[in-house]
């Protein structure tokens, strides 16, 4: 069990499942079945690109880190390459349960995690295909989470589900409950965090390419700079958000069950609602009759009874608006906490321990960048359940080398 832990590099795993979860942020949807399966596939192709690159790197590793399970004979080279292959099969079965669209960015990114290990990680393609590979598991999260099954039928008789189609505006009504408000976005809406994240991958891997024999000051430096510009990347993309702006660009927030857009040129404006305050015609008007006794003021049918509370009369309370840019600014800051400083260590002495002290430093950044994205995307809750997996990651990271 030792042998396959390290094989698997399990500690690395916790900065997988923040992928799909900031993909699912990033097309406007809650989290939900597409989601979870995204989760399951990256997983296991993840631990299938372990193995593999084990299994390829298998005669390096006998030279330069003959520890590894591999090399050291405590599990076999086909045992390693059965296990990648069926890890493989794994994720893709998982996401072709979430829809032909997922089971196609599940291909692509299994495509691309093969290739860098048995071809591409010597060559200087390397970095890039490692930073294709992440980009792609977040956009499986985000095309899985947009095109699995959005409704589910809450009214009498057997429960039914039907997939949702890409663009189109989520019924409303007493036997469908949307998951999320608003319609789904295209899940090119997360190309964006996708290139973000692949960004950082590529400094990452370009990292890592020293971790054995060291010797690289300019590449770690490169890299923190790198960093530095991604946070503020994350920070001013959200600053320049008008307050108030809704999450989904183009539609303003609407009654439910309404199918009014103010956008729209073609949609009639809804009529005018009543005044309940004003008399009725024919009423008493005190203005015309000075001598004669007022009658009693109408009611607000619209304020709260006495006593009620009122959000506006705290104002030192924040609101979840109010928190959002909070937590982002939160996240943000652990992202640069955790990424850099080992790289700035290993720019003053690139010694190979503490080269790959930097590239478990930014392996771990991942999940702080991963929450950060999806606060920024209007998902605060995703970003504190993916923080949730840092002290997992940490912990286990002390028993078990990311790298």
């Amino acid at each position: 069990m030792r042998a396959w832990t390290e094989l698997f590099r399990v500690s690395a795993l916790f900065s997988v499942p923040g992928d799909a979860l900031a993909g699912a942020a990033a097309v406007g949807r809650s989290p939900g079945r597409g989601t979870a399966l995204a989760i399951g596939a990256s997983l296991c192709l993840y631990e299938a690109g372990m193995a593999l690159n084990d299994w390829a790197d298998r005669e390096e590793d006998a030279v330069d880190r003959p520890h590894r399970p591999i090399p050291s004979g405590r599990i076999s080279p086909s045992a390693a390459l059965g296990a990648a292959g069926a890890l493989t099969a794994a994720g893709l079965a998982l996401a072709a349960r979430a829809g032909r669209p997922a089971l196609a960015v599940a291909t692509g990114l299994a495509a691309t995690v093969w290739a860098y290990d048995l071809h591409l990680k010597h060559t200087k393609a390397g970095p890039a295909a490692m930073a294709a590979a992440r980009s792609l598991d977040l956009l499986l999260g985000a095309t899985a989470t947009a095109t699995s099954t959005a409704y589910t039928g809450t009214g009498p008789g057997p429960r039914a589900t039907r997939p949702m189609r890409l663009g189109a505006v989520p019924p409303t009504g007493p036997d469908n409950v949307a998951r999320a408000a608003g319609p789904a976005r295209s899940p090119l809406a997360a190309l964006p965090a996708a290139l973000v994240l692949g960004a950082h991958t590529y400094g990452v891997t370009a990292v890592s390419r020293h971790e054995a024999q060291g010797g690289s000051t300019a590449v770690p430096l490169a890299v923190l700079a790198t960093t530095a510009a991604l946070a503020a990347a994350v920070l001013a993309t959200h600053q320049r958000q008008r307050p108030g702006e809704p999450a989904t660009p183009g539609l303003a927030a609407t009654a439910p069950g309404s199918s009014y857009r103010p956008d729209h040129p073609h949609h009639p404006a809804p009529p005018a609602m009543p005044d309940l305050g004003a008399p009725p015609p024919g009423t008493y008007r005190p203005h015309h009759h000075p001598h004669h006794p007022a009658a009693p003021a109408m009611p607000d049918l619209g304020a709260p009874p006495p006593g009620t509370y009122r959000p506006s009369h705290h104002p030192h309370r924040p609101t979840a608006p109010a928190l959002t840019p909070l937590l982002l600014t939160a996240f943000t800051g652990a992202y640069l906490r955790t990424a850099g400083p080992p790289l700035l260590h290993a720019a003053l002495n690139p010694s190979p321990p503490l080269t790959q002290r930097a590239v478990g430093g930014g392996i771990r950044a991942m999940i702080p960048l991963q929450a950060a994205l999806a606060a920024r995307a209007g998902a605060p809750g995703s970003g504190l359940a993916v923080m949730a997996l840092v002290p997992l990651a940490r912990s286990l990271a002390r028993k078990v080398s990311p790298t």
